[in-house]
């Protein structure tokens, strides 16, 4: 009879033990999944608004931006240079086709789709670009999320490098 009470207690206790001892990241993972989701979603609105400003809030302090054809930018000011040059005359906006958070919590991945319409330099008539994006998340002391790491290159094939060379 006790051995099958102590049976009984062992198999309600266990599973709920288990549950609990979970890491907090596994439990959390999907609210951090939304909420870098959320973010990155916020972020493209900001752009497309035009709003310099709320697009380079998204990147933390310490953050690279790799963007093609273009040299790295390390500091929040060649942040700001980069955006401000691509804002005037492109709209533009992206979409995450995948986001993880990787299993320590404090890094997340994603990768997405963007679009790009700007008027060419050489004709003035509007040319558009899509692409594929690359990010890394960090989450920061108060909870939210920044962009650490960003790098996008175009789908289109670079016609006019190919040509030069012949």
């Amino acid at each position: 009879m006790k051995t099958r009470l102590i049976l009984i207690v062992g198999l309600i206790v266990l599973p709920i033990a288990v549950v609990c001892n979970f890491p907090p990241t596994l439990q959390g993972a999907g609210a951090d999944e939304k909420a870098v989701r959320d973010a990155d979603e916020a972020w493209s609105k900001a752009a497309g608004s035009k709003d310099v400003d709320k697009t380079v809030a998204f990147y933390a302090d310490d953050a690279v931006v790799m963007p093609p054809n273009a040299e790295r930018a390390t500091t929040k000011e060649a942040i700001r240079k980069i955006w401000k040059d691509l804002l005037t005359d492109a709209k533009v906006s992206w979409k995450a086709t995948k986001v993880e958070v990787a299993k320590s919590g404090d890094i997340a991945f994603i990768s997405g789709t963007y679009e790009v319409t700007m008027n060419d330099v050489v004709t003035g008539k509007p040319v558009n670009d899509r692409g594929k994006y690359l990010e890394v998340w960090e989450k920061q002391t108060d909870g939210s999320w920044k962009c650490g790491a960003d790098i996008w290159n175009s789908d289109i094939p670079l016609t006019s490098a190919t040509s030069d060379k012949k």
